[in-house]
């Protein structure tokens, strides 16, 4: 079975992709359970650009695996589209949740529910080998609350309110979150691109 190398170890998006790409046979595995520790410099303007980065420096040390990488973030209209590709340390500490969403919700005090509109945008890129590469990305929109709701997900899913389910990402459950995810809709992209080199 070939193996397929996610560039994060983030175990909550690790174990999103494992449960959507499960329908074909490849082994998914972390950068952790590859033996791969690197830690790729993100200095791409765009999600996609990111990705691409991030998956060609792990492709070029992962010896006959494929490798995918994802790079996503949220863009608040408001906001310029901020905090953008430096979701993950917009407060200027990588991975600090808390210090995130505190810093958006201060940038959008006072702010009207409608001048609140955000989206999710999830880019991936998948190497299969140097002839083959696949770019797919996905986006979902919605509005920033003015408080965290839901204990569920990571990152800003507290705060992402979601007009058709009436619930924030934090209130979804994982099944849920899985259908309508900005990372989801970019998968089911990938799902289409993938079953077209498996047939």
């Amino acid at each position: 079975m070939k193996k397929l190398i996610i560039a994060s170890n983030n175990a909550h998006k690790v174990d999103e992709i494992k449960a959507i790409l499960s329908e074909f046979p490849v082994d998914v595995v972390s950068l952790k359970e590859a033996g791969i520790n690197i830690d790729v410099e993100e200095d791409g303007t765009t999600f996609m650009e990111n990705a691409y980065k991030k998956a060609y420096e792990i492709f070029k040390i992962a010896e006959d695996s494929m490798v995918l990488s994802d790079d996503s973030g949220l863009m608040v209209e408001a906001l310029g589209g901020e905090p953008g590709v430096f979701s993950a340390r917009f407060a200027g500490e990588h991975g600090n949740d808390k210090k995130n969403n505190e810093k958006l919700l201060s940038q959008l005090e006072g702010k009207k529910f409608e001048e609140r509109k955000a989206k999710f945008v999830s880019a991936i890129v998948l190497i299969m080998d140097n002839d083959r590469i696949i770019k797919v990305q996905g986006e979902i929109e919605g509005y920033i609350r003015e408080n965290e709701i839901g204990k569920g997900g990571f990152g800003y899913d507290p705060l992402f309110w979601v007009p058709e389910y009436n619930k924030t990402f934090g209130e979804l459950s994982s099944e849920e979150k899985n259908k309508i995810s900005h990372r989801a809709r970019a998968l089911e992209k990938l799902k289409n691109e993938l079953r077209k080199f498996m047939q």
